[in-house]
């Protein structure tokens, strides 16, 4: 898998929370508890030893969402 692979994943993932949660332009200090939320989501996979590649794939779209935000 090639970075821009993983790249459009991502570009994907920012598609499906706007279509969920619409447009999002938070506080930084918002976007941190959300994007700390989703760490914990890695974490739990980690744990759960299932779903660490598409935790990993929201955790990047978020930062992605506070960097457009």
């Amino acid at each position: 898998m090639t970075t821009a692979d993983v790249l459009n994943e991502i570009a994907r993932e920012r598609l499906r929370q706007d279509e969920r949660w619409g447009e999002q332009n938070h506080d930084p200090l918002r976007w941190l508890a959300i994007l700390v939320e989703e760490v914990g989501e890695v974490g739990k996979a980690i744990l759960d030893r299932e779903g660490l590649r598409e935790e990993l794939v929201q955790v990047a779209a978020v930062a992605v969402a506070a960097i457009e935000s």
